[in-house]
């Protein structure tokens, strides 16, 4: 009985130590800046690793007061972008943690 006792404290160590560990990375992730770009750099969106929009620039030449359907496009290409990156980031940064595992979520 007692060695299960001892197996489960070394079982829960691990664990928050892995906690730990994850903060730590998410943390990291919070700081990351990823860019993403559109129409061949003409915009291009900023994003954080949490996946928060932290810019959006513009060269002078893509803003076309006859044409802002395109302008749309293009920004929205360029967060797409961005975002689809972050997720990469974060798959690769959080997945060192779960794997072989079957976590549900993860």
């Amino acid at each position: 009985m007692m060695r299960g006792m001892g197996n489960m404290q070394g079982m829960m160590k691990q664990m928050q130590k892995m906690q730990k560990k994850m903060a730590e990375a998410q943390e990291e992730l919070g700081e990351k800046r990823i860019e993403g770009t559109a129409g061949g750099g003409m915009v291009t969106v900023v994003v954080s690793g949490h996946k928060e929009v932290l810019e959006v620039n513009m060269k002078e030449e893509v803003v076309d007061p006859e044409d802002i359907e395109m302008l749309q496009d293009l920004v929205l290409a360029a967060t797409n972008d961005a975002l689809k990156k972050a997720e990469e980031l974060t798959n690769q940064t959080m997945g060192q943690f779960t794997k072989g595992m079957n976590l549900p979520g993860f």
